[in-house]
């Protein structure tokens, strides 16, 4: 089974053949159908097309976004290239990246010269997926940076197909998509909650635009004439209806808007009709999974998204982590007294810094050490006696 945090997952995500199904894959479009099928252009991935299953079960959001860009990236070189080779692909990719954030980047200065361009490509991706350092941040903007990800698979299918990135090429995509979500917000009679926090989502996710910066009255006002191929267009429409379809309603002036898109971009009438139906069916098939629209109780979503994630990375360390904390005896005995009672503030403190001094320990733990990262202690501390063994839970006793 792969693990997407562990070194060495690129390596072995290839050496299962997990790749992406090109069998009834033969253009450009149907490349772009069956990723969206995933959710991958919605920024809520659902499952990764591979020729063997690839199993997800206890992985995170980001693990998961993770192996799905680097097989869209896979996905996209396999229909530019007759031969596709992995060893290729890897150099390519890490070349792309270079040209994309040249070294000197922050995550680039994490990469160790000795170390092999797969492993050096899985910091990459790892960097591209986590763009926010708050753990608080980071939980609530995911699914729009997870959209805008495939930027990066277009980047990629236009640095394949000539050779080279142009340097204001990733910019100019991510301007046009900002100022048609901004004009897909701004047609709407009236906007919901939603629509704002589509904004802050934005605003928190863009690598190279300010967001609030746009103002602009029509799509007229923006500059169509460098996007060249299908993707982008299909992805610019998909993004817009996305963006309308927030509120659930469709109302006449955004249909009309919707169109005059995809006149614009040169889409027949049927796709701009399929893009809506696809993003209905897969938003009410999937919403109460979606982050972005259980925000009526931020405190309850954030509550609930990361109790899972800390039960899994207990669930993974539980061992090491049995280990430390029993080298701790002040640690188990302040645990033990915080199920039958309330610590004082020194007690509190204590247990605290402990913990902290135990998570150092152990590399997968360390999210409690980011900025934010204390909020998830309360939960580390309630499922630490439910998930670690019994005789950890006899000592407790004691």
């Amino acid at each position: 089974m792969i693990n997407p945090s562990a070194q060495g997952w690129v390596d072995k995500f290839f050496s299962k053949s997990h790749l992406l199904n090109t069998t009834n894959l033969y253009s450009n479009k149907d490349f772009y159908c069956k990723t969206r099928e995933t959710g991958f252009i919605y920024g809520h991935v659902v499952s990764i097309n591979t020729r063997e299953p690839l199993l997800m079960d206890g992985w995170t959001s980001e693990e998961v976004s993770k192996v799905a860009l680097l097989n869209s990236l896979f996905g996209i070189y396999q229909l530019v290239e007759k031969n596709p080779e992995k060893s290729k692909f890897i150099d390519l990719a890490f070349d792309f990246y270079n040209l994309m954030h040249p070294i000197g980047f922050s995550f680039f200065k994490k990469i160790l010269p000795s170390e092999s361009k797969a492993i050096q490509l899985e910091k990459i991706i790892d960097s591209r997926v986590q763009t926010n350092d708050n753990i608080v941040s980071k939980n609530f903007s995911h699914i729009v940076t997870n959209a805008l990800l495939f930027i990066d698979v277009l980047a990629f299918y236009n640095f394949l197909i000539k050779g080279e990135l142009t340097k204001d090429y990733v910019q100019k995509l991510e301007e046009i998509i900002v100022g048609v979500v901004t004009l897909s917000l701004t047609i709407k009679s009236n906007k919901s909650h939603y629509d704002d926090l589509l904004i802050k989502l934005f605003e928190t996710s863009v690598r190279y635009t300010k967001f609030s910066g746009f103002k602009i009255s029509d799509l007229n006002a923006l500059n169509f004439s460098f996007l060249e191929n299908d993707l982008e267009k299909f992805y610019l429409m998909d993004l817009a209806g996305m963006a309308i379809w927030s509120d659930e309603k469709m109302e006449k002036n955004e249909v009309a808007f919707l169109y005059d898109l995809g006149s614009i971009l040169k889409l027949e009438h049927f796709y701009i009709i399929e893009s809506l139906t696809v993003i209905d069916e897969f938003i009410k098939k999937y919403r109460n999974d979606i982050p972005y629209f259980n925000y009526s109780n931020p405190i309850k979503h954030f509550y609930d998204q990361t109790t899972q994630s800390v039960v899994m990375l207990i669930t993974r360390n539980k061992k090491r982590l049995l280990k430390e904390l029993t080298e701790s005896k002040d640690l188990v005995k302040l645990l033990a007294a915080s199920t039958t009672r309330e610590l004082d503030t020194n007690e509190k403190k204590r247990m605290k810094k402990q913990l902290l001094d135990v998570c150092k320990t152990i590399p997968s733990l360390t999210i409690f050490l980011l900025p934010g990262g204390s909020l998830l202690l309360p939960i580390l501390i309630k499922f630490i006696p439910q998930m670690l063994p019994s005789a950890f839970n006899e000592n407790l006793d004691q």
